[in-house]
């Protein structure tokens, strides 16, 4: 028999949770499906930065200012999952002074908290960074666990009427008279939805999802690896402080450093290369920060894609100096109960949700504010509880397998 929902989302990662609980919050019946486990795309394989907005803040002061508001957000509701490390730009030899101070006069002028200390006492605070090092600016960036991140807002998805489906691969959608009639997905949940929207949340895929209903989301998803080496002791997050390029992050987990990142365009998300030199080249850059992480033995390394949208890379040139997020109103292409969210970062998950849900319930005719800021996730100061989530939706990444814990836990909701 067909689920007959209010609203169907395609798409388990962060985005796609947070507007099922967001729109499950505003009491709107809500379906989510994804193809395989949640946090199985860009989220559960990203390197766990939740940014203060520094990086962004001299090429995209509005995205850097979301970030800062949003990284607050996330220390305020999700608790457990957020770890509090701080963060340092550093400028080694050779680097432009004048990027440094174009750096920091931005994000005083965004408003982001920053210092700026000598080379001693940056290494005074942090040990084994680079005789190479100039100077540092401490920003408050931190560390998020984002398979626990996606099992506490699903769990409050949950608790509030979502219902969510894993291994339910979207198969098809009928467009009838300029609207999405019915869904067709598969796996195990192998029936037909019939909703009245649809929210296409499914990141780098989501090109794919839009031409199953007869639109175009142009995406320019780029690959980017993350190698994670064994490392204690390291506190902060460590930025190099220069335009973005290979190798300029290193992000403390426990036991481990992950060492990121390239960005190097795909043709296909499901399919593309993952050469070794990538490997190579992020140890090597991010070793002019941490040299000691050259030696340390490689724990694990993984590859992640982003979901970046065509028109915005080619207007900035390439390489992310941005990460904003755009909302896509399919009514203008002849589709009026569509809409597609792709873009932005996994610091920003909240608020795409909330733009999204805005434009839903607008077209649902539901008058309820979004409550997503001010409520805490469920079972955030509770690990145990938070593990077992992530194994019953399936979310477990290796982004956090470090401190993850699904293989001693029953799955439960």
């Amino acid at each position: 028999m067909a689920l007959e929902p209010e609203v169907l989302v395609v798409g388990g990662g962060a985005t796609g949770v947070g507007v099922a609980r967001d729109l499950a919050l505003r009491g709107v019946d809500v379906t989510l499906v994804d193809r395989d486990g949640l946090c199985g795309g860009t989220t559960g394989r990203s390197h766990g930065l939740l940014h203060s907005g520094a990086r962004y803040a001299d090429s995209d002061p509005e995205g850097a200012a979301e970030c800062l508001a949003e990284s607050r957000i996330l220390r305020r509701i999700a608790g457990g999952c957020v770890r509090e490390t701080g963060g340092l730009f550093l400028e080694l030899a050779g680097d432009d002074d004048a990027y440094f101070g174009a750096k920091r006069a931005a994000c005083e002028s965004v408003g982001i908290p920053v210092e700026v200390v000598d080379s001693a006492t940056a290494r005074d605070r942090v040990s084994g960074l680079s005789a190479d090092l100039e100077r540092a600016m401490r920003v408050p960036d931190a560390v998020v666990f984002p398979s626990r991140l996606v099992a506490a807002t699903a769990l409050d998805a949950d608790r509030h009427g979502a219902t969510i489906h894993t291994h339910a691969p979207l198969e098809s959608l009928t467009v009838r008279d300029g609207a999405v009639t019915e869904a067709r997905v598969g796996g195990r949940f192998d029936d037909v939805i019939r909703p009245d929207y649809v929210v296409n949340a499914a990141g780098a895929w989501a090109g794919s999802v839009a031409e199953l209903a007869g639109v175009t989301v142009a995406m320019q998803p780029t690959r980017g690896v993350m190698v994670s080496v064994a490392y204690e002791g390291l506190g902060p997050v460590l930025n190099r402080c220069r335009n973005p390029a290979d190798g300029d992050i290193v992000v403390p987990h426990r036991k481990e450093v992950v060492l990121g990142t390239t960005s190097v365009p795909v043709r296909d998300p499901d399919d593309y290369a993952t050469p070794h030199r990538e490997v190579e080249t992020t140890i090597a850059e991010c070793a002019a920060m941490l040299p000691a992480v050259a030696e340390r033995p490689i724990v694990r390394r993984w590859w992640g894609v982003r979901p970046l949208y065509a028109p915005d890379e080619t207007d900035r040139g390439g390489r992310g100096i941005s990460r904003g997020f755009v909302r896509i109103d399919h009514a203008a292409d002849g589709v009026t109960n569509l809409a597609t969210i792709v873009g932005g970062k996994l610091t920003t998950h909240r608020l795409m949700a909330e733009s999204v849900a805005d434009l839903v319930c607008d077209r649902l005719g539901v008058d309820a504010p979004c409550r997503t800021a001010d409520r805490e996730l469920p079972a955030v100061d509770d690990p145990d509880r938070l593990d077992r989530a992530v194994a019953a939706f399936d979310g477990a990444g290796p982004a956090d397998a470090d401190v993850v814990d699904v293989d001693d836990v029953g799955a439960e909701q």
